[in-house]
């Protein structure tokens, strides 16, 4: 990505539609279309107009009229339609005020850059996710009065090696075992090597794909690190790419964390570290796994601020059927070196001071990167100016600790409903740098409290009849 005004209008002549696109508060991407010969110069700094009061968490119907501002850095030519036309993520400005709009989340991740400089402690973070989900060959559901019910298929899920009713080739993946075997097992080789090749195409530069532990065709695709606004830009191209390439496949894709019962359910391990100038912030060649005092700083925050990050870095009701005590899943609010069991991971692969960075495990796809890369950030930063101490790594199989050490770890709340209420309680530090401003939080945890957590509860689950329709 990284273009200018100029080099946009010359992208402009080998396209006939340019689409415009912007990020709602919850993380779903719209667009709006126009001919490529609408695209000028003015554009650029005049905007177009659209209809705020559509899209979730944004304007009452009688301040509807809101302004897209295309940001030229973003273009990239669509990969995916039959008519040749180039995307432009878009910031939301107030048509009164021609100020960013506050509920806006490319503004908050915006604003939450711009306060790590103003503190002083560094000049720039960089993160590094990794996506895992789902490819499907269908799915199916609904939930009515009278009935509720969800079904996923996959060739390669373990359930289909029984199957007798069609050619069976075998070499289904059984639970827990699809971490990375080859072809003919691994059935998604292909289909993850198109999407790198248009992920790639589209200025996002990937690092590496490989087939996850679970059946049923868990993916994993990681991207170079890069600054938060733009990780979070790639983020939208990345699931958009995704969805669209699977698509065209005839398979289904799904970032939701936890599709499949009784399998690993799919997160958003997250990579982050700061710098000033050309030095890491996070890297002691004396600390504890090269980390510094700023390091460990930085961990004590997001422990500290565990439920109100997870609020929006794991911010679904399904978020916590993955993370679920006694699995193998990032609840434990620990830190440790190259131990996956711990919220918190300092990689090992490297002793470069460049390669020095801490992998926090808890968050997921289900969220919005502009909102849920901040929330961390803020925390850690939050520790920092504090100086937090996380206390002790803890370098054991955190799984499988004797139930007196296991009862003195602490772990992630249990629910969307919890992280939510402490949301409520504990976020002042969301607030510094008017990098979260009230109405935001004040419109997502109402969105969620009502539209998610309480819905889901009011609901009958399918289980419960198993369990309780003969009592």
């Amino acid at each position: 990505m990284a273009k200018t005004i100029a080099e946009v209008l010359e992208m402009r002549k080998a396209v006939q539609i340019v689409d415009f696109r912007l990020t709602d508060l919850f993380g779903t991407w719209h667009h709006f279309s126009a001919p490529a010969r609408t695209l000028t110069e003015e554009i650029f700094t005049e905007g177009i107009g659209f209809d705020g009061s559509s899209l979730r968490g944004f304007q009452a119907i009688e301040e509807s009229d809101m302004i897209l501002m295309p940001d030229p850095a973003t273009a990239f030519v669509d990969p995916f339609l039959e008519v040749p036309t180039m995307a432009i993520i878009c910031d939301v400005y107030d048509p009164i005020t021609q100020q960013p709009y506050s509920r806006d989340p490319r503004f908050v991740a915006k604003k939450a850059e711009a306060y790590l400089r103003q503190t002083g402690l560094a000049d720039v973070s960089y993160w590094g996710p990794e996506p895992e989900f789902f490819l499907f060959n269908s799915v199916a559901y609904n939930v009515a009065t009278n009935e509720s019910f969800y079904r996923v298929d996959s060739r390669e899920g373990w359930w289909n090696s029984g199957l007798t009713t069609d050619r069976n080739m075998g070499a289904q993946i059984p639970a827990k075992r699809g971490y990375s075997p080859v072809p003919p097992a691994d059935t998604m080789q292909d289909v993850r090597s198109r999407i790198v090749l248009a992920m790639e195409a589209a200025g996002i530069d990937v690092e590496v794909h490989h087939h996850e532990v679970a059946t049923a065709g868990q993916t994993e695709i990681d991207i170079h690190y890069g600054p938060l606004v733009h990780i979070a830009d790639s983020l939208m191209i990345y699931k958009y790419i995704v969805k669209n390439v699977a698509r065209q496949h005839g398979l289904t894709a799904t970032f939701m964390p936890k599709p499949l019962f009784g399998d690993n359910g799919s997160g958003m391990h997250t990579h982050q570290s700061l710098w000033k100038g050309n030095a890491n912030v996070f890297f002691d060649e004396t600390g504890y796994a090269q980390l510094s005092e700023a390091a460990l700083n930085y961990i004590g925050g997001l422990l500290k601020h565990i439920a109100p990050v997870l609020a929006f870095a794991a911010p679904s009701t399904n978020s916590y059927r993955r993370l679920v005590p006694g699995f193998e899943a990032p609840v434990n609010l620990a830190y440790s070196q190259r131990n996956r069991s711990a919220a918190c991971r300092i990689p090992m692969y490297s002793k470069s001071p460049k390669a020095k960075r801490i992998e926090f495990r808890p968050p997921d796809c289900s969220g919005n990167p502009y909102l849920a890369f901040p929330a961390m950030l803020m925390a850690g930063l939050d520790g920092m100016l504090d100086r937090l101490d996380p206390g002790a790594p803890m370098d054991k199989d955190l799984y499988d600790l004797p139930p007196e050490e296991a009862k003195l770890i602490k772990q992630v709340p249990g629910s969307l409903a919890a992280v939510l209420d402490t949301l409520q309680g504990d976020h002042d530090f969301l607030l510094r740098g008017d990098v979260f401003t009230p109405d935001v939080i004040e419109t997502w945890l109402n969105y969620k409290k009502y539209n998610e957590a309480k819905a889901v509860t009011l609901r009958p689950h399918p289980y419960e009849f198993m369990l309780y329709y003969d009592v």
